[in-house]
């Protein structure tokens, strides 16, 4: 079978490949190897399928379906199966690897879940509860010595790129000041610290058989809560920008998913404001042009 990208990765990863990267070009011959190394039977391709990584829907030599993913070194793909392995398929998908080799280093294989029915489906208020049910199961102590990048790590680099982005941009200089500021009052004082999926939407909940719905994808990072209830909040961002109400339902927004899962409001506000200045300098950056605008938008609400 011919192991063709689909567009929207091939588009997503020209976004932020570096100079001389050849994953793109090496990875119909990584899957296929992939695919022999495990003695797989190849259903499809997953179409549109992720930004990060290729999904392809396998049956393994028993017959049970699963999910072979490859993704590039910079997508942090053992990140990705340490943390998978550490939550053990509680509010996660399971790993059917859990050891890291050579032949597995930067795949991995899944148990399969429904790749076309996710919480997005619902409706906006059902979703919203469903996804937040899903996100509290997954906030547990990191392990020992884990190797996950931090919040304040992980947030410092993105900081070099917002202010480089307000230099070339001085209209966006004022919302990154502002983002700024609240990513150093937040730090200054941060609660315990959890191991939280990094990338959580509603998109990256997905229906499952052992359990109604799991989390796939993740970019796990170690921090407060609210950084990870944060990019929830500015879910479906197109529909809230199109309602005449639109700032109030953020706040409310805000409000109800903070009490739900009693997370500060103050410092899920901040973390929301820092989130979504950082997506929409990084959307300016690369082009969408869209995208930008209505994040940066949603940020002003805040």
């Amino acid at each position: 079978m011919a192991f063709e990208p689909p567009r929207r990765l091939v588009r997503a990863l020209g976004e932020t490949a570096p100079d001389g990267d050849d994953w793109l070009e090496k990875l119909p011959e990584a899957a296929e190897r992939a695919v022999a190394l495990r003695g797989l039977t190849v259903e499809r391709v997953q179409v549109p399928g992720g930004r990060s990584s290729l999904v392809v829907l396998v049956r393994a030599a028993d017959g049970t379906p699963a999910v072979l993913k490859l993704a590039p070194r910079r997508a942090r793909p053992e990140s990705e199966r340490a943390a998978l392995a550490h939550w053990g398929g509680l509010g996660a998908v399971q790993l059917r690897e859990a050891e890291s080799t050579e032949s597995t280093e930067g795949v991995l294989l899944l148990e399969r879940l429904h790749p076309d029915v996710s919480v997005r489906s619902l409706p906006e208020g059902k979703a919203l509860l469903e996804a937040a049910g899903t996100l509290r199961r997954l906030w547990v102590d990191p392990p020992a010595g884990h190797p996950f990048e931090t919040v304040a790590e992980r947030t410092g680099r993105q900081a070099e790129a917002m202010r480089a982005g307000a230099v070339a941009d001085p209209a966006v200089a004022p919302l990154v000041d502002a983002a700024l500021a609240a990513r150093e009052e937040l730090l200054a004082a941060p609660p315990e610290p959890r191991l939280l999926h990094g990338t959580f939407r509603q998109s990256k909940v997905l229906a499952g058989e052992r359990m109604p719905w799991l989390a796939v994808g993740p970019d796990p990072v170690v921090g407060e809560s609210a950084f990870d209830l944060a990019r929830l909040v500015r879910d479906r961002v197109e529909d809230v920008i199109a309602q005449p109400s639109g700032a109030s339902t953020t706040r409310r927004r805000v409000k109800r998913l903070a009490e739900s899962l009693e997370v500060d409001q103050e410092r899920l506000r901040g973390w929301t404001l820092f989130r979504a200045v950082e997506s929409g300098v990084r959307a300016r950056r690369v082009g969408r042009e869209q995208d930008a605008e209505l994040l940066l938008e949603f940020a002003g609400w805040l």
